[in-house]
């Protein structure tokens, strides 16, 4: 699909949306992720040579000043940043509801040593980006805490629609890896959930049409995942595809009957009142296959299409 505009049908418009985790950790905690982020940006170039770029790529850890190689070479015109090291929003939970979890517990794991890097996100876009919103959250567990995690959500003019879409992109607390014992990581894990949930529901437009995607760290975690999807405004595309046997045209393996607990990257939907938001293609990316891997996550990519109401 070209970048220069919507393929548009009688029925609708396509559009695809990639989520990638790139991996853009500092030195010394990675080496060599600089020359790998340019890397990336050249493959989604080479993409766009042939017209198959994703029209809009959602990236978590960007925290690297390489990040910009990757957003010079990739050749999207439009581009958004999430929280940035310094963002802090009020808290989410009224007085009487805040939960009883002491925010600095794990000193020597991170927590309570300030924040060391922004919250990595990113969003690259063929089309205009009329404003962009965000929250940074306030709960997290371990090394997490080093970095400023968070939510963004951009507007989008998609040409062929008469309204914009909205598209969200989030990191949550990590497993394991943060460090600390797992009743705390998971207590962080639902707390961010709660306050991506709050944003959502007060930030986003009413009535628009929503794509959500990012590393939600929900792989292998049942529990996770229903306490992230209990009231929360949007489909998962994987579980819908799942329920839908040939409604996704489907490039990617998954394993067992629960796919969306597969990986740590999720892309989600939900219908405007004037444009329905239908996924019809899933597929890997920078997995090995067309393209190098070049990240320990591979980029997951999703084509929708949106058709106006009415």
């Amino acid at each position: 699909m070209s970048g220069e505009a919507a393929s548009k049908d009688a029925v609708g418009v396509t559009f695809s949306v990639m989520t990638y985790n790139v991996e853009g950790l500092p030195w010394p905690i990675r080496k060599g992720r600089g020359s790998a982020l340019k890397k990336i940006g050249h493959e989604l170039a080479a993409l766009r040579s042939k017209g198959e770029e994703p029209d809009v790529v959602l990236i978590q850890e960007g925290f690297r000043d390489e990040i910009w190689d990757l957003i010079d070479e990739s050749g999207y015109a439009y581009v958004a940043r999430g929280p940035r090291k310094g963002q802090r929003d009020p808290n989410v939970f009224a007085k009487d509801e805040r939960p009883e979890y002491r925010r600095v517990r794990y000193r020597r794991k991170g927590e309570g040593l300030g924040k060391w890097g922004s919250s990595g996100l990113w969003v690259l876009s063929n089309y205009p980006i009329d404003w962009v919103k965000s929250h940074a959250y306030r709960y997290c567990a371990g090394l997490d805490c080093l970095a400023n995690k968070g939510v963004m959500l951009v507007s989008l003019q998609v040409p062929g629609l008469s309204v914009p879409v909205e598209i969200a992109d989030t990191h949550l607390n990590s497993h394991g890896a943060s460090g600390v014992p797992r009743a705390r990581y998971n207590a962080a894990h639902n707390l961010q959930a709660e306050e991506l949930k709050h944003f959502m529901q007060s930030d986003r437009t009413p009535g628009a049409p929503l794509i959500v995607g990012g590393d939600f760290n929900i792989r292998r975690s049942p529990g996770r995942f229903d306490h992230m999807m209990t009231e929360y405004p949007f489909e998962v595309v994987s579980r819908w595809c799942h329920r839908r046997p040939g409604a996704c045209d489907t490039k990617i393996s998954y394993d067992g009957d629960a796919p969306w607990l597969d990986t740590q990257d999720l892309i989600g939907f939900l219908n405007g009142d004037q444009v329905e938001v239908t996924p019809i293609e899933v597929e890997a990316t920078f997995d090995g296959d067309a393209q190098p891997v070049l990240s320990d996550h591979d980029g997951y990519k999703v084509t929708f299409k949106l058709t106006p109401k009415g």
